[in-house]
């Protein structure tokens, strides 16, 4: 009786000789999660072939990324982000009917309990940055308006900086925060967002220089959307003009996300806004699907 026949390991049976081990699982989708894993796994191990040193110094990277996480920063999060697999995963669970807004990555900045504020309300709590005003429709794939749809939104500080990253020195739930009318319309205050490099001071950031990749993200606004009897959107809006919008160290860009930034200089409407002087305006709908669709 062969090696492969007794169950030894061996470099060429290894994959059979590991899930083998797993055949009684009680979780089936567990058991063919970890299938496709080592099978994919041990795949990439023999086309590489890593010397002892390599792996375990893959070892090291990932035990680095798990102490650099905390209670706001999830380093492993990123990983994923740069690796492209949050987008990849946000596209296999988000498969949208047509015409509704597409969704893109969470990011690892939102923060649970931002406290709603009312219609038109200024999100920006330090003000600081370039003022801006954004509104929209929340709407279903017919075009109609839906009614108390919850917008919860964030962005960085025009220092590239969101709140949680600047404790002590931004207010809390900074740039945060409004709920759609009647006639499904939105509108808030806040500063025009900038571009900003991930956390690039972890494992990851040094992975990212290491493939000579830059660690930015351009300018955008994040947005979870809810209403009743509707799928809930996670998405963001990005800025067209921004010099990394071809080139998102996450990937979260789509075309249909490209809302337009305005500049406008008109003193009655400034002073209506509460706002000093020139100011940027983005109208910007989204559309949400039912389950069913």
């Amino acid at each position: 009786m062969d090696t492969h026949e007794k169950g030894f390991f061996t470099e060429e049976n290894s994959v059979e000789v590991v899930t083998g081990r797993n055949k009684n699982a009680k979780d089936e989708r567990l058991k063919q999660i970890m299938e496709v894993v080592t099978r994919k796994l041990h795949e990439a191990v023999k086309e590489i072939e890593p010397t002892q040193d390599e792996w375990m110094q893959a070892i090291l990277f990932l035990t680095r990324t798990g102490q650099m996480c905390n209670e706001w920063r999830q380093e492993f999060i990123l990983l994923s982000d740069v690796l492209g697999v949050s987008m990849l995963v946000d596209a296999i669970n988000n498969r949208k009917p047509s015409g509704a807004s597409e969704s893109t990555v969470l990011g690892p900045f939102h923060v649970e309990g931002a406290p709603e504020l009312e219609m038109g309300a200024n999100i920006c709590l330090d003000a600081k940055g370039e003022d801006m005003v954004i509104a929209g429709r929340i709407l279903d794939t017919g075009g109609q308006p839906i009614k108390d749809a919850v917008i919860d939104v964030w962005q960085a500080n025009d220092e590239g900086f969101y709140d949680v990253q600047q404790q002590g020195i931004q207010p809390d739930f900074n740039l945060r925060g409004v709920r759609t009318g009647a006639d499904g319309r939105y509108w808030f205050r806040a500063v025009k967002p900038k571009y900003y490099p991930i956390p690039d001071d972890g494992p990851v950031g040094k992975l990212l220089g290491a493939l000579s990749r830059h660690p930015y993200r351009p300018a955008h606004l994040h947005y979870i959307i809810k209403a009743h009897g509707f799928e809930t959107l996670t998405t963001h809006i990005f800025d067209p003009d921004d010099p990394y919008i071809q080139s998102d160290a996450v990937f979260g860009v789509k075309e249909s996300l490209l809302a337009q930034f305005q500049h406008v200089e008109d003193s009655v409407r400034a002073n209506e806004l509460g706002f000093s002087g020139k100011f940027w305006q983005i109208e910007h709908d989204f559309v949400l699907a039912r389950p069913e669709e």
